[in-house]
């Protein structure tokens, strides 16, 4: 993702907020993705993009898994 330039492209996408990955100190195995959007809508154009086609494929090539789960900020009152 970082050697192919992927990663800088996403990040350069309009309403990305934050796009990191953690390696678990537990299993090297598993890569924590932290991908913040401004909102829904940015998330939306995000999945639409090019960028899901090249994921795609890298994914398949290099035999990756995923798991998603979505994190949604709590407004304060």
């Amino acid at each position: 993702m970082v050697a192919s330039g992927t990663v800088e492209k996403i990040k350069s996408e309009k309403g990305n907020r934050g796009y990191n990955y953690f390696f678990s100190v537990e299993n090297p195995e598993t890569v924590l993705l932290i991908d913040k959007r401004e909102d829904d809508a940015a998330l939306d154009e995000h999945h639409k993009s090019p960028m899901m086609q090249t994921i795609a494929e890298l994914r398949k090539k290099h035999k990756w898994s995923l798991k998603i789960e979505q994190f949604v900020k709590k407004e304060e009152k």
